[in-house]
């Protein structure tokens, strides 16, 4: 028997069949909402941290959200790492918030109620793994 499909892989892949990369899409977002961090980001015209970055915090949300193998563990490691950098704990999870605006706008009329309700409970999830609310 196979298991339902989850509704934050499928806003991904519903993502993906629409853009090629959400990088530009994510961090325009995050300076517009947050512009304190585009500072935090080196330019070297590439953009290979912020896609590597992305990514990374992409297959920790699949595997939090899904059969948590590990990878979700990144979430951790990385709250402790941006702490060193000087992070706010709430800008850390604003990301993931970010994120899932971004896909929300992408997808439009196929952001549907169970992609919506599995995202609000996938931040609060988030939120109560980093203490950010603690």
């Amino acid at each position: 028997m196979n298991a339902l499909p989850n509704p934050i892989e499928i806003s991904f892949e519903l993502a993906a069949s629409r853009c090629p990369d959400l990088t530009p899409l994510v961090y325009r977002r995050l300076f517009d909402e947050h512009p304190e961090t585009e500072a935090m980001f080196r330019s070297d015209g590439r953009d290979l941290v912020k896609g590597s970055m992305l990514a990374l915090t992409i297959e920790a949300i699949l595997d939090f959200a899904c059969q948590r193998r590990g990878h979700f563990r990144l979430i951790a490691c990385e709250v402790a790492s941006h702490d060193g950098y000087g992070t706010p704990r709430e800008l850390f999870v604003a990301f993931f918030a970010i994120i899932r605006d971004a896909l929300r706008d992408l997808l439009g009329d196929e952001w549907s109620i169970e992609i919506a309700q599995a995202w609000d409970r996938l931040l609060a999830d988030i939120d109560a793994f980093t203490g950010a609310t603690a």
